[in-house]
């Protein structure tokens, strides 16, 4: 008999189908400078701006790293750094608007990814499959889902 595959290693499969699958289709729609770390910066900023100095601990890498990340996405147009309004010596960071136009033609995306999954083991276990990952995720976190963190 076979063992079965562990789930960390499945998830890990997953996520890099998906990932990479967004990344295919942005580029396909002409959005062909997005790296994979700009969407964890995009989550962290999805609410509304964040203090720079909170986004290390927000995102679990390193003020260096994060100081880089959002560089190479002002450069790019998708964040700004404006003044934090309580505090005039600190910045945060927002995502502009073509920052926004992007994060909603990811969730379009994610939508489409979804909808081939659901093609494959139907709505329902889909459906169930969220369900039971939220509730795994949850119940580890005090109830609340966890952010999303990179993979430091």
């Amino acid at each position: 008999m076979t063992e079965p595959v562990p789930l960390a290693r499945l998830f890990a499969i997953a996520y890099r189908q998906l990932v990479d699958g967004l990344h295919e289709r942005l580029a396909e729609r002409g959005w062909t400078d997005v790296r994979p770390a700009f969407g964890f910066l995009l989550l962290a900023l999805r609410a509304g701006p964040a203090s720079l100095g909170d986004l290390p601990g927000v995102l679990g890498t390193s003020k260096q790293a994060v100081s880089k990340l959002v560089d190479r996405m002002v450069a790019a147009g998708y964040v700004e750094r404006v003044p934090d309004p309580g505090d005039g010596r600190a910045k945060q960071v927002r995502l502009s608007s073509r920052g926004q136009a992007l994060l909603a033609e990811v969730e379009r995306i994610w939508v489409e990814l979804e909808a081939a999954w659901e093609d494959a083991i139907g709505g329902a276990r889909l459906a169930g499959l969220r369900s039971d990952l939220e509730q795994v995720l949850r119940s580890a976190h005090g109830g609340a889902l966890p952010p999303v963190r990179t993979v430091a």
